[in-house]
């Protein structure tokens, strides 16, 4: 009867030690997973919109990346068939917002308030597809530019989504390779002037020559090249 009763008090006692530690752990627990959840909070999030793309300079010379509200340069070119249309936002840009601020989302050009006071939701009209400039014949669908700027003013060049905007220096000439048509090049002269574009195939194939050279009134300037998957190419 004594060794029975050894027994279980001993048996007792295993649980009784057991299951209190088991009440000991249980509040660390949630403690773990809070401290997880703040240190994954505390992360800073890189905000895929910022507000500069909307300030000038670059609300005219940067194109904005997809899924960001369209600056004035996106809507234009987009406007000329020279963009896709722009994708709707994700949560976590319309979350983030313009600069980080996830209270005030990135203003639109296309509902910007006008004088008038009211909001204005017109889209900007497709203009029809043009003429193309010439025909280049593509090396497995890539195509290798080659800038020439024959002005004495700079000129700021950029391959919509592959390259940031870049200086060609005046009587310099650059050689974009392997391009991936379809693919779009807008350009400016830095010092506000117009530029007359002239493109032609070079004697290379995949080849294109595009000359720059300074235009007498606005309605000779041109911004923005467009090479097609069949080889059309367009100025706008």
């Amino acid at each position: 009867m004594n060794m029975k009763s050894q027994n279980f008090r001993k048996s007792a006692e295993l649980f009784g030690a057991v299951f209190g530690g088991l009440l000991i752990s249980l509040p660390a627990i949630p403690q773990a997973l809070a401290q997880q959840s703040v240190a994954q909070e505390s992360i800073p999030k890189v905000n895929p919109c910022p507000r500069i793309f909307y300030e000038e300079p670059h609300n005219t010379r940067v194109v904005v990346p997809q899924g960001c509200p369209p600056n004035a340069l996106t809507q234009r070119l987009a406007a000329q068939g020279l963009l896709p249309v722009s994708a709707t936002p994700s949560q976590e840009q319309i979350r983030l917002g313009v600069g980080g601020e996830a209270a005030q989302p990135a203003p639109n050009p296309q509902t910007q308030q006008p004088s008038t006071g009211t909001v204005s939701t017109e889209q900007p009209l497709v203009q029809p597809r043009q003429t193309p400039s010439t025909t280049i014949a593509l090396a497995n669908g890539t195509v290798n530019v080659r800038l020439v700027n024959d002005t004495a003013a700079n000129v700021t060049y950029q391959v919509i989504g592959d390259t940031a905007p870049r200086s060609l220096q005046g009587k310099s000439y650059v050689t974009l390779q392997g391009l991936q048509a379809p693919v779009t090049v807008t350009f400016e002269r830095e010092d506000g002037g117009q530029l007359i574009v002239t493109p032609q195939p070079s004697s290379e194939s995949g080849s294109l020559e595009v000359r720059f050279n300074e235009a007498t009134n606005a309605a000779q300037g041109r911004s923005a090249l467009r090479i097609e998957r069949n080889g059309s190419v367009f100025l706008n």
